[in-house]
């Protein structure tokens, strides 16, 4: 371990949370070691200014718990403590140590549970600060600061890492991945985030190990699908799913359509750099928006087989966008508040490039029309041919109700030679 003192680093405590500084000084005073961890003591050294604090500590949940009112014990695999101070919520997690199996066969108990092929099920084996630090996946994630002595405590070479803008694993990359494959995607998400590179050993057993993603729950793998794509590196985190083999194991079909066509793989891109412009903006991302363009090339292809068989166009969509959600959520569960949005907007596509009549004037009051009109210039943008409609829509919402059903009438006119809106009305 490195020892690095106050003169050798950045850290100050005025960058530090209130809260966090409160909860490492209680426990102090219990005579329980406590430290700043993780990603905001690696944020702090590269002169960022994190939102979320987490401690490490030798004292149980129990002990934690029973210190503070204001908490409660969370989590079953790994169970950790939050203190709440109004809405911040400061996560203290008890050091862990060393598992007794090796991996090989199935163990458990109240503590600890291994599957045969080395998945961590459950991991409440508690250990000492040396051995909480080997436990960590990422170098630059297992470092210390201890706000009482101002120092940061360096047990995998993390500040070397840190210097050489390098995401490395702590052990053996493979072993770890075994123990839990979402460290892969970690991996991707840290590079994308900080503009590191991986390192040579790390990224290699991906490949090795990208299947290993195939034993998550579908349920834990969309909560990594929210982190991966709604931090503001979206686009640069596709890009490294993408090259390491890693998207086909969360999205399989739309990851193929991609390799194979340009045009997929540029929507797709889009949609994560203007979702990367929202939150650089400030302004509200749904994971509706990013299921939809990621799942739309597969949904708009099965769409056209079923219309080519013979099916009317919306019926097509329809069923196309109820397969598709179904064979995606066998991977990744996308809760219905999703993706019942998903399917509006993509329902809405054909209504968009097809306005007819009054129910089109009507359209522009719909509540999903502007999720479904920003993914029909999203489709525009990435190259797709939709008779220049974007605009076309653009203009139409700016006008008035009467407004607007002249203009479906006129653009009638000019399409058919004939109105095929509103009845005439009959002359009285």
């Amino acid at each position: 371990m490195k020892v690095i003192p106050r003169t050798e680093h950045c850290i100050s405590r005025r960058n530090i949370s209130s809260s966090a500084l409160k909860v490492m000084s209680r426990l102090r005073k219990q005579d329980f070691e406590a430290y700043l961890v993780g990603g905001a003591v690696r944020d702090l050294l590269l002169g960022g200014h994190p939102k979320d604090f987490d401690i490490a500590t030798d004292a149980t949940p129990e002990d934690v718990h029973n210190l503070f009112r204001n908490s409660r014990i969370i989590g079953r695999r790994f169970r950790i403590v939050h203190v709440r101070f109004g809405r911040e919520i400061i996560e203290v997690t008890t050091f862990r140590g060393h598992h007794d199996s090796d991996g090989d066969s199935d163990t458990a108990t109240d503590q600890s549970r291994q599957s045969k092929r080395g998945l961590l099920l459950r991991d409440n084996v508690y250990g000492t600060l040396d051995e909480d630090a080997i436990r960590r996946d990422l170098t630059i994630n297992a470092l210390y600061y201890c706000s009482e002595t101002f120092a940061v405590y360096d047990h995998a070479k993390g500040m070397q890492d840190l210097d050489a803008r390098r995401v490395r694993i702590i052990g053996n990359p493979l072993q770890r991945y075994r123990e839990d494959p979402v460290r892969m995607l970690r991996v991707v998400r840290f590079a994308a985030k900080l503009g590191f590179s991986i390192e040579h050993d790390t990224q290699n057993a991906i490949a090795e190990g990208a299947a290993l993603l195939n034993d998550i729950p579908s349920a834990r793998l969309f909560d990594e699908i929210l982190k991966l794509f709604l931090a503001g590196h979206a686009a640069a985190t596709l890009d490294l799913l993408r090259q390491h083999r890693l998207l086909q194991h969360l999205f399989p079909e739309p990851a193929h359509l991609m390799d194979r066509d340009p045009r997929a793989a540029a929507l797709v891109s889009c949609a994560m750099a203007n979702t990367d412009k929202r939150i650089r903006a400030d302004k509200p991302v749904t994971p509706a928006f990013i299921l939809a363009a990621i799942l739309w090339p597969v949904v708009a292809l099965r769409a056209e087989q079923l219309h080519d068989r013979g099916e009317p166009r919306v019926p097509a969509m329809h069923s196309a966008g109820q397969q598709v959600v179904a064979e995606a959520c066998q991977r990744v569960a996308i809760p219905k508040r999703f993706s019942q949005p998903m399917r509006e907007i993509w329902e809405f596509q054909d209504r968009l490039e097809r306005p007819r009549g009054k129910k089109a004037a009507e359209l522009v009051e719909h509540r999903r029309f502007r999720a479904a009109y920003d993914f029909l210039l999203l489709r525009e943008e990435a190259g797709e041919e939709c008779d220049n409609r974007g605009q076309w829509w653009t203009d139409f919402q700016t006008l008035d109700m009467d407004a607007r059903l002249k203009k479906l009438d006129d653009d009638a006119v000019t399409t058919h030679g004939r109105r095929s809106g509103r009845k005439k009305r009959a002359a009285r």
